[in-house]
């Protein structure tokens, strides 16, 4: 996320526009397109190496996967942004795809563990994804 910040000169919170995505969700989906410089800090002036800048959003999208086996090392992160290492288009995380559905729909799904170990899922109605990120944290449907 870090990352993804840095490129685009905004927090990771941010939704784009009044109804706009998630910020992580729109900048997965401008990657997977081909569309990076759309990421970029309008106060840079679009003056930025396009290839640096796939490379480094490629690396970020990557670093936000679901599964921390899909996820690079920082050494591989290092590597990618130096362009030794050569990697695919990343795929839009589970997780986030399901965010932004639920955006949609005006509906989160959280799952919480209590102190005996338990899980459980609840689905909230009209709560915004910052009403609750300091104590649940976000998985899809399917669990």
């Amino acid at each position: 996320m870090t990352l993804l910040e840095l490129v685009s000169g905004r927090r990771n919170r941010e939704q784009s526009g009044e109804d706009g995505p998630y910020f992580p969700v729109l900048a997965a989906r401008e990657v997977i397109e081909g569309n990076a410089l759309s990421l970029l800090d309008p106060r840079l002036n679009a003056n930025a190496d396009l290839r640096e800048l796939e490379r480094a959003c490629k690396a970020a999208c990557w670093c936000i996967q679901d599964d921390e086996a899909h996820r690079p090392s920082m050494a591989q992160v290092v590597q990618i942004l130096e362009g030794a290492l050569e990697v695919e288009v990343p795929p839009i995380p589970r997780a986030l795809q399901v965010l932004a559905d639920d955006q949609n729909n005006k509906c989160i799904c959280i799952f919480s563990e209590t102190s005996s170990g338990q899980s459980s899922m609840k689905t909230l109605s009209g709560w915004s994804s910052s009403q609750m990120e300091s104590s649940t944290s976000l998985v899809s449907s399917e669990v």
